[in-house]
């Protein structure tokens, strides 16, 4: 990896979905801006053909994926770099510490799980890295107007309404992503948790050191 490429981390859906519009906004910036992929690993569905794109771009590809899943989720020729990790945790992990910041793609169940962690990791004060969400046609209006019902209830602090950024498409995330600023709160019941502690709370046993990289 270059060292001016800043690196990726994208999550969206492994099924097939209708993906033509959003590989052309994901690579619209990826691959002109030099921003290296960091991915689940899989070559199915729209991740799939996206780290192909970046791959063919010129752009580094690292794609992390559990043992257990690789017989499920890839198939045919791999591209770029794939590590294999222990479990669905470990991934996480390491998806996280390679990234600098960290894109949604729409998505179902595994890509709202791993937006939310990462949005609750922000939270916890365990990462200050830009979340973004590609909110392509509208796909999660009904997420953000939970989130807006959420904070309105006081179930969510109104400050951290503003640690994910969202836009409808690729150059105004971009924009939204390279101007973010950390949400800081003078709060002391907000706890400020480290690398070091998560990793024991998803059983890493390896040791976690931040480092910018974008996961997508």
């Amino acid at each position: 990896m270059e060292a001016e490429a800043a690196a990726g981390a994208m999550d969206g859906t492994s099924s097939p979905g209708s993906g033509g519009k959003l590989i052309h906004y994901a690579l619209n910036w990826q691959v002109a801006r030099k921003v290296d992929l960091v991915y689940g690993g899989g070559s199915l569905g729209l991740m799939g053909k996206v780290a192909e794109a970046v791959h063919n771009g010129g752009g580094h590809v690292i794609g992390i994926i559990p043992t257990t899943l690789m017989g499920k989720e890839i198939t045919g020729e791999t591209v770029g770099e794939v590590r294999a990790v222990a479990s669905m945790h470990e991934r996480k992990a390491e998806m996280a510490r390679r990234s600098d910041a960290f894109v949604a793609l729409p998505g179902g169940y595994g890509t709202l799980d791993e937006l939310l962690e990462v949005i609750a990791w922000a939270q916890l004060g365990i990462h200050a890295k830009p979340v973004g969400l590609l909110n392509v046609d509208g796909y999660y209006d009904f997420l953000l107007a939970f989130i807006d019902k959420a904070v309105d209830d006081g179930f969510i602090r109104p400050a951290q309404r503003h640690l994910f950024v969202s836009a409808p498409d690729a150059p105004s995330l971009v924009r939204k992503l390279e101007e973010y600023v950390p949400v800081e709160e003078d709060d002391a019941e907000t706890p400020k948790l480290r690398w070091e502690m998560e990793q024991v709370v998803v059983g890493y046993s390896s040791s976690l050191h931040v480092a910018p990289q974008i996961a997508l």
